[in-house]
């Protein structure tokens, strides 16, 4: 019998978007969706937001999905945030 481990990797950050400082909580998946991030953090009103960062081309983007337009703007720092603490894992 072969038993395999798969660390998981879950972290939160903290970003300031539009003026006011937003909680990211970021959660690797593993088995077949082994580049997949999924994220979440909430609106003005604290309603959960939950979307998903899938690697492309040594890039991770936001999969498509109706969100905010200030997550959206917000890609390429959170890109840089994911490949942060990948890099200290």
């Amino acid at each position: 019998m072969r038993i395999q481990f798969i660390k998981n990797i879950q972290f939160t950050k903290l970003l300031k978007v539009e003026g006011r400082l937003r909680e990211f909580n970021f959660r690797k998946l593993g088995g077949q969706n082994e580049g997949m991030f999924t994220v979440d953090t909430v609106d003005d009103r604290g309603n959960r937001i939950l979307f998903r960062m899938n690697k492309e081309d040594q890039s991770w983007k936001i999969m498509e999905q109706p969100l905010p337009h200030w997550i959206w703007e917000n890609e390429n720092r959170l890109h840089e945030l994911l490949e942060e603490e990948l890099r200290n894992v």
